[in-house]
């Protein structure tokens, strides 16, 4: 399958259903930091820090399920992507438990790593370790998450 055809191919229903209602935690977030009263600020930029940490980690626990059910050996890139999403996520919990400033450096780097993490989907995508809809899912939820996750580091 080609790489435009892997972009458009239609994930199965389910997948789909529960990938695009993943991103409802974030936007809460958001329309708390927007809307909601001052005094549910604070949970709420925690709250929108914690989400995409742990959906980084859940990103890198794909890829390598993706590696190890290889019928071949898959090469060390994907093992290290794999290992990298939750390293990255712990590393952007240190400012937090040193009192540095927080969350928003953390809430930028969290943004931007999801949507750097595309490129290791696309890589997965491209060399036939990830189903052919891979991208056509990954695309949206990706570009949703990290820009809710940036959106929530400048709001708050």
């Amino acid at each position: 399958m080609n790489r435009k055809s892997q972009a458009t191919a239609r994930p199965p229903a389910l997948p789909r259903l529960l990938g695009y209602a993943g991103l409802l935690p974030q936007a809460a977030v958001v329309a708390v930091l927007v809307l909601g009263p001052a005094r549910w600020h604070f949970s709420a930029l925690s709250l929108g820090y914690a989400y995409p940490a742990l959906i980084l980690s859940f990103l890198g626990g794909m890829w390598w399920g993706l590696a190890a059910r290889a019928a071949d050996e898959p090469p060390a890139w994907v093992w290290l992507a794999a290992v990298a999403p939750s390293l990255l996520a712990l590393a952007t919990a240190i400012p937090w438990a040193v009192g540095a400033t927080w969350p928003g450096p953390s809430l930028a780097a969290l943004g931007v790593s999801l949507l750097l993490s595309l490129l290791v989907d696309r890589r997965l995508a491209t060399t036939g370790r990830a189903p052919p809809w891979w991208m056509a899912l990954r695309n949206p939820l990706s570009i949703g998450l990290g820009i809710l996750t940036v959106a929530t580091g400048a709001i708050g």
